[in-house]
């Protein structure tokens, strides 16, 4: 019997270690990927012996993604040229590893009539400069290079940076110092049960002062400056750009190809301050157009250019022809911080105020925005330059080449003037006529001049057709 119960034992435990050896192989395939259960049955004497066991083993599978920002580096070239434009200079408004936007302006090109704006083909990063600022460009020469993406790239960086830091839990007050042993940690003592003693007051009584009687400490002299500083006679230079070159080669041009002569005369406002007076609340209600003096000058050019056809003209000095204009395009000179320009308003004869007004009021607005193209300027058979503006109160103007004359408008002042036998105050501005001596003569000029004179003085002149 003894024996037997040993013979049991033993098969018991051969049995026990096969199973833990099932289970070990088990689990080395679950964890290679095969997912499988096995059924183990032992036999003991007749009856079968089943024992069952299932293991179920979870494998954690870990995906590292990664964004893969495809960083495109395009190159910009310089914008095609007008037909009269060959060149320009380049003046960079950005820096390199500045970030911008789309359409944001990244430099411009300073050409002989205007400056031409470089916007960003698209988002990202200034790369490279390949034109150093000042430099010469022409049509197509590549300015410099953009890296798309990296701008997106780096304001999700800063999103992400933001967002940690936001996180992160706040720790107010200063940080402690650094130590290489933790603190130990104070016993916790008895608790007191009487009072601290009081300190000793002395026995000197405490003096006060009153908030007026206390006087604030003087203020430390403030370093004077050396002598030498303040009578710094000091100069820089800077270098003159392609518009103000431009503008004086034109009027020296001017000035050794024509015979100028300038004549003037003065125009009693006191009808057309009127006229602008009266009506200017409904013409600007109507038209959404502010009423000024300039529309009623360039109608009356327009009207004085059709009856004196000779100030329209021009000489061809290559046929040595002269060239009579059947139409009227008026140039308005208007001054830039980068210098002056001249747009044109095309086709004058056939405009009335409101047209005259709209047409000056958007090619001032593009002035002023520095978005006059060249072919806003070319052209022009008579120029009128309005120094009134500024205050002016006489000046010869310079003719604009190739026309054959300018008309000088200047300040309004209320002047003393003869009147039918009496003296009366009157607002009066002076004109000045500069025409180029070799095609027009003085009676042209003086009889065109008189013209205006009389059309500003009474606009009724241009619906009576006198």
């Amino acid at each position: 019997m003894l024996s037997q119960s040993r013979c049991v034992s033993r098969t018991l435990g051969r049995s026990l270690s096969a199973i833990s050896q099932a289970n070990s192989t088990l689990g080395k395939r679950c964890v290679s990927g095969l997912s499988t259960c096995h059924r183990l049955a032992y036999k003991n004497s007749r009856q079968p012996l089943k024992s069952e066991s299932r293991s179920s083993v979870f494998q954690i599978r870990y995906f590292r993604t990664s964004v893969i920002y495809r960083n495109d580096v395009i190159t910009v070239n310089t914008p095609a040229f007008a037909e009269s434009v060959t060149e320009g200079d380049v003046r960079w408004e950005k820096a390199v590893g500045d970030t911008v936007a789309e359409d944001e302006v990244v430099c411009e090109i300073e050409t002989d009539k205007t400056s031409i704006q470089v916007p960003s083909p698209a988002a990202g990063v200034i790369e490279a400069f390949l034109v150093p600022d000042g430099g010469k460009v022409e049509g197509g020469t590549p300015l410099f290079t953009l890296r798309k993406g990296a701008a997106a790239t780096k304001a999700t960086k800063a999103q992400v940076s933001d967002s940690v830091q936001a996180a992160a839990p706040k720790v107010e007050g200063p940080t402690p110092p650094p130590s290489t042993s933790p603190p130990a940690a104070a016993a916790p003592g008895p608790i007191p049960t009487t009072m601290p003693p009081v300190p000793p007051v002395s026995g000197q009584a405490i003096t006060s002062k009153p908030v007026s009687a206390v006087k604030p400490s003087e203020a430390p002299p403030s370093p004077s400056f050396d002598s030498a500083v303040k009578g710094a006679r000091s100069e820089h230079r800077v270098k003159m750009n392609r518009m103000r070159l431009r503008i004086a080669q034109r009027l020296k041009e001017a000035q050794n190809t024509c015979a100028m002569l300038t004549t003037f005369n003065e125009v009693d406002m006191s009808n057309i301050h009127e006229m602008r007076n009266k009506h200017k609340d409904v013409f600007l209600k109507k038209h959404n157009i502010k009423l000024g003096f300039m529309s009623a000058f360039v109608k009356a050019a327009a009207y004085a250019l059709q009856d004196q056809p000779a100030v329209n003209a021009v000489i061809d000095d290559t046929t040595k022809e002269i060239v009579y204009r059947d139409y009227v395009d008026i140039s308005v000179a208007v001054a830039t911080p980068k210098g002056l320009v001249v747009p044109v308003i095309r086709g004058v004869e056939t405009m009335n105020f409101v047209d005259i007004e709209r047409t000056i009021n958007e090619l001032g607005e593009k002035a002023r925005k520095n978005e006059l193209a060249v072919e806003d300027m070319d052209g022009g058979t008579f120029t009128i330059s309005n120094g009134g503006v500024f205050g002016s109160l006489f000046g010869t103007p310079i003719i604009n080449p190739p026309q054959s004359a300018i008309l000088g408008m200047h300040g309004i002042f209320d002047r003393p003037v003869a009147i039918s036998g009496k003296v009366e105050i009157r607002p009066m501005m002076y004109v000045a006529l500069t025409y180029d001596h070799r095609l027009i003569d003085g009676r042209e000029a003086v009889t065109f001049l008189r013209k205006i004179k009389a059309t500003v003085e009474d606009p009724r002149v241009l619906l009576l057709g006198l």
